[in-house]
């Protein structure tokens, strides 16, 4: 059983992850004839990220969704 909120923050670091290597990536070509090398490690490094987004896709498929009981379900009072 997964918390709410692990779900939710895995959810928000994945879209954050893939932007953003695309980002660096689409940089790193664009500067590409400027600096070569640094170019290069533009487009690895947003690479990475992507590919580490994709890799959470599949993390997160994977974990239960069940929801935790919450107070009202149990049956005690709230405050």
């Amino acid at each position: 059983m997964t918390a709410p909120q692990t779900i939710e923050r895995i959810e928000r670091l994945i879209w954050i992850l893939i932007y953003a290597g695309l980002i660096m990536a689409i940089t790193g070509v664009a500067v590409r004839q400027a600096s070569p090398a640094g170019a290069w490690t533009l487009i690895a490094v947003g690479t990475v990220l992507v590919v580490t987004g994709v890799v959470l896709i599949w993390v997160r498929s994977r974990m239960d969704e069940s929801k935790i009981p919450d107070n009202k379900t149990q049956g005690t009072p709230d405050k």
